[in-house]
Formats: structure tokens, sequence, C-alpha cells
């Protein structure tokens, strides 16, 4: 089997997995990224969710196969950035977290919509975030948190 070669996090990077693997499994298993989150496993809940080529897709459903030469950024990677750090600030602030689980996936959505949209209105955020589903806030908590972030992160994106 040949290597398959990407950029991750800004890492040249390669793996030799099988092309139908799932990306989930590789990015978890040989590449530790852990923020990486297995919700559904059918591409419905959005805590797998990553940048590919700077836009969103659930990781659980495609096939590493379809990465050579993609550029792939993790929760992981975006956290290690400043606007990583205002949207992780702008979700404390807004008390967004509670049992946690698709808060990476919520991230990246939200690095997602802020690169397209530096101040975005609550429609857009809500229709941004659509694809990712939180069992405990009710929405409102994140909303909020998306806006402190757009605002704590002005002129980052």
């Amino acid at each position: 089997m040949r290597e398959i070669r990407f950029t991750l996090n800004g890492r040249e990077v390669s793996t030799s997995a099988h092309p139908m693997a799932r990306l989930i499994d590789v990015l978890r298993d040989e590449f530790r990224m852990t923020g990486v989150k297995e919700g559904c496993g059918e591409g419905e809940c959005g805590a797998c969710s990553i940048l590919k080529d700077g836009r969103i897709v659930n990781s659980c459903i495609l096939a590493v196969g379809m990465i050579e030469g993609a550029v792939l950024e993790t929760p992981e990677g975006i956290a290690a950035t400043d606007r990583g750090r205002a949207i992780n600030a702008g979700y404390a602030e807004a008390g967004a977290v509670q049992c946690g689980f698709c808060m990476t996936g919520m991230a990246v959505a939200t690095e997602a919509l802020l690169r397209q949209n530096p101040a975005p209105d609550e429609h857009q955020i809500r229709t941004a975030i659509s694809g990712n589903l939180c069992r405990c806030t009710g929405y409102a908590m994140i909303v909020d948190g998306i806006k402190r972030a757009a605002i704590k992160g002005s002129g980052l994106w």
C-alpha cells in the first residue's frame, strides 16, 4: 500500500493506513488527535468535525484515501492558535460548556464560520452550527459564546 501524504495542523505527515479506513480512526489512533470525537459514526452529530482545506467535514465518514494532499486542521490545531484561544475564551465566558462532548466539533464549526464571516448575526451562527448536536445546553449559551469569540478575536479572522 502506498503512503498517503497530507498536512495535519501545519505539519507534513503521511500514513500507510488502508485508503478506505475512516479518517477519524487514523487521526485518533495513529496521530493521537483525540479532540476528534466519535458520537454517531454516521456524519450526523458533528463531534468528529475537522477542517479539510478550510471546509468543515465529518471525519467519521471520510475515507483516508480522500485526503491525499489535503490540509487538515483538528480541534488541537485550532486550539493552539490565537483564534482558538478566542473561541475557548468566548465559550468559557458564556458558560457554553456543560458535558463538553460536542465542544471540539462546535469549536471547529466556529472557526469555519468566523473565517468566512468574522461578525455573524444569530441566524448565521445557528446555521453554521446546525450540523453539530448538543444535548445539554439548548444552544443559547453556545450562540452567545460564538458572539463573544467573534468580538475577542476581532482582527484575527
